[in-house]
């Protein structure tokens, strides 16, 4: 038998081939590379041909060919198979991110071992580290050898502690200070906050976006022709300081001589130069540009040019130091859209999210469309989050889907329980929101209640889209029996039943007016109730007398009312539920028509607006409720049930829910029929995974409850006393709040502190104070 190695061989006519040595690959597979077959005549030109093809699958690590007689045999030595593979003690990177990096090497269970692959990996590791600042990384690789010519490889990482930056050097800067240059560097020295903010770590990606931030920094301020020369990073021996030189040439400052418009011109050109926001005379300022030229690319888009390519080009005169901005627009092609399509939901009918749409198919793109398309989507309170993508359709360069990625959140809540109280009894109580009903978009609600003392039972339907032009209607029936309106207000008896209709017609894109109708049949009885209460009811509809037994008598009334509920509503958040963006206004009138037992109005005004600060990341929220009424004709004042209350964590949180406002003469809050209050809340960045299920914010609340002097109340002594409107009773606090929403429904947790509570004394009342407050209520 003799090796095939090289011509001293001689030719010979292959009649047979066989193989040795194998133990996982077949013989096909290797005959499948081999650039040889049986009746070819080989020499050692061919055998060398034959050797490298085999090589080049990376299958051995050992490959011979041998002569025997005519047949030609060939030895190899297979590479091992990966039996297993494991990453340990990574910490900065996850694992699965690197498993992933690695499948896309070779370098996963069940593939074929190969050293050099190994090698590449330890040298990818050191430098994903060493972006990260871990300089001090130190990787050991093992590599066990198993049975069945297989190897067990297991990668230890000791990542070490990151580097720190000692020092930031700014060489070449002549006009602005170090401090004012780095103000905005997401890299800094250690300071006192480095231990939460961790910017004395260094990171190359950070580096480069500073060095971005220094770059914008000066072309910003006119300083046209800025370059970035040089940038040093020393390392200390121990591998645990970091020195960081940047040499610059600041340049000199340009002012802009002239700015054209070149290209075609699909828009008149007069609204897109109205969009150019840096004009003649003023200092050279890129970002501005490119404001300028978004804002004439966003234009575009709005008619259907969605691929318009907007390019500010300065031109610089180095000796009068001046710049001219040239804008070249290229509008292309205008976009049409062949489909929509809604991905990641089936639990809601295609018709329910389709007739949210503002994009039509068929038309041309439209990126406004597109937005507000995708923010009526988001304000469904089923929807969780929403992602729009263009997919080009291909072959047709003017043609798009618009893909809407929809993240479906609960459309319930559900909540039931029993239980037992020496006063109440057994107790049973249970409600279902659901606001996606049978997957139609209709919003169903039953609350049932039932205790010795409190029963509850009311269902209600709204239909968002009554008719193709959006009108919404809702439907709702109740009956409750209450001994008292609040829990902390004075004890008397209330029966009602009703049934409301509410249509709601869509004025513009922003703007509802809603007129609805209420019919409603209450019973008012005066058992151990306060003055103020019993005299409302003695005076007030068709007073009787009720038998209490053993217990006496007691005032009562009855009376029916027909209210007419009329209301306007503009509403441009971005969202239902936890809102960074817009505003909602709504403004509500409801009347007792004359002919009613008793008559009187109400109205109510609330304001909420959303203000982004900080680069977007941080929101301030205004939210302020106003409210009114008063009884008409015969009626002596507001019904107790409709007065407003103030207090807790609705109104001016650290105060006691209720007890705001007027007391009656059993010392409890009765409520006014004036209402003020206020909220101005800080929202604070959370991480984007929570930022849709819950809130975090610094708040001041002011406001109280008054009354005009319907009702007469007194002090602690009997005196009469006024609660009338007046600005310096205003109460104030300030705190934190949290907001979670669970599928309970949204829970409310918020500490307080009072800026100006009062004690009270011997004769008037003192504020009823309660730092930490929680609640829990409808989402929807």
């Amino acid at each position: 038998m003799l090796p095939l190695s090289s011509m001293a061989a001689g030719d010979f006519v292959v009649k047979d081939m066989r193989v040795e040595g194998l133990q996982r690959i077949s013989e096909g597979t290797v005959f499948n590379y081999l650039p040889i077959n049986i009746g070819d005549t080989v020499d050692g030109v061919r055998i060398g041909e034959a050797i490298r093809a085999l090589y080049g699958q990376d299958l051995f690590d050992d490959i011979e060919m041998r002569r025997d007689g005519d047949t030609l045999l060939i030895v190899v030595r297979e590479r091992p198979s990966i039996e297993s593979f494991e990453i340990d003690g990574n910490k900065d990177i996850k694992t699965e991110d690197l498993m992933e990096s690695l499948r896309g090497v070779g370098l996963a269970r069940g593939r074929t071992f190969d050293r050099s692959v190994l090698d590449n990996v330890e040298m990818f590791l050191r430098e994903q580290y060493y972006d990260r600042g871990k300089y001090g990384v130190a990787i050991d690789t093992t590599i066990q050898d198993r049975p069945n010519n297989t190897v067990r490889i297991k990668i230890d990482v000791k990542e070490g502690d990151r580097a720190k930056i000692r020092q930031v050097n700014i060489v070449g800067n002549k006009t602005f200070t170090d401090k004012e240059i780095r103000s905005d560097f997401t890299l800094d020295t250690a300071n006192w906050l480095s231990w939460i903010r961790q910017d004395d770590r260094y990171a190359k990606e950070a580096l480069e976006g500073d060095l971005e931030i220094l770059r914008s920094f000066y072309m910003d301020r006119g300083y046209a022709d800025f370059k970035i020369e040089s940038t040093q990073v020393a390392i200390s021996p121990n591998k645990k300081d970091i020195f960081v030189t940047v040499n610059i040439d600041e340049g000199e400052l340009y002012t802009i001589s002239e700015v054209k418009l070149v290209g075609e011109m699909v828009i008149d050109e007069v609204f897109l130069r109205s969009m150019v926001l840096a004009q003649p005379g003023s200092v050279f300022n890129q970002n501005l540009l490119t404001q300028s030229a978004e804002l004439m690319s966003f234009r575009l888009g709005e008619e259907g040019y969605a691929n318009a390519e907007i390019e500010p080009v300065p031109e610089l005169d180095h000796e009068k130091k001046e710049a001219e901005i040239t804008f070249y627009v290229n509008p292309q092609n205008r976009v049409y859209v062949r489909n929509i399509n809604f991905r990641g939901v089936d639990q809601v009918d295609d018709e329910v999210l389709r007739r949210e749409m503002r994009q039509m198919e068929s038309s041309y793109l439209s990126n406004r469309l597109v937005d507000r398309s995708k923010i009526r989507l988001q304000r469904l309170p089923f929807v969780e989050k929403v992602e729009v993508n263009n997919s080009p359709v291909p072959g047709s360069p003017d043609l798009v889907d618009v893909d809407f990625d929809i993240e479906y959140r609960m459309p319930g809540q559900f909540s039931g329980g029993v239980g037992y109280s020496e006063s109440q009894k057994v107790m049973l109580n249970g409600s279902i929101v659901h606001t996606n009903f049978l997957g139609t978009g209709n919003r169903v609600a039953v609350e049932l209640n039932s205790g010795r003392f409190q029963k509850l039972y009311s269902i209600s339907h709204s239909d968002p889209y009554r008719t193709m032009d959006g009108i919404r209607r809702t439907l709702s029936l109740n009956y409750s029996d209450f001994t008292r309106p609040t829990s902390a207000s004075t004890e008397f008896s209330t029966t009602r039943a009703g049934v409301t209709v509410d249509y709601g017609y869509p004025i513009s894109e922003f703007q509802t007016l809603s007129f609805g109708a209420t019919f409603q049949h209450s019973e008012l009885l005066a058992t151990n109730s306060s003055e103020q209460a019993r005299d409302w009811i003695v005076n007030n509809g068709d007073t009787y007398i009720q038998d209490l037994g053993p217990f006496g008598t007691s005032p009562g009334t009855q009376f029916d009312t027909f209210e007419l509920i009329a209301g306007w509503s503009y509403d441009s958040r971005n969202r239902a539920l936890f809102a960074n963006r817009g505003t909602r206004q709504q403004l509500f009138l409801s009347m007792a028509v004359p002919g009613s037992d008793v008559e009187f109005y109400q109205a109510r005004y609330s304001l909420t607006k959303y203000f982004p600060l900080w680069s977007n990341k941080w929101t301030l929220r205004l939210n302020t409720e106003l409210g009114i009424g008063e009884a008409l004709g015969d009626t002596t004042a507001l019904p107790p049930y409709k007065q407003f209350y103030g207090g807790g964590p609705q109104s001016v949180r650290g105060f006691k829910e209720s007890y705001l406002g007027p007391r009656d003469s059993a010392f409890r809050p009765y409520g006014g029929n004036v209402l003020v209050a206020s909220q101005l809340e800080l929202i604070l960045p959370l991480p984007d995974k929570w930022a849709s299920q819950a809130r975090a914010s610094l708040f001041y609340d002011v406001g109280n409850v008054f009354n005009t002097g319907e009702v007469e109340f007194f002090d602690k002594l009997g005196s009469p006393i006024e609660y009338k409107p007046d600005f310096d009773e205003l109460r104030s606090s300030v705190g934190i709040g949290v907001q979670w929403l669970a599928p309970l429904g949204l829970f409310r947790f918020s500490y307080a502190y009072p800026l100006n509570a009062y004690d009270g004394n011997d004769r008037y009342f003192g504020d009823e104070l309660e730092r930490f407050q929680f609640s829990i209520g409808q989402a929807f």
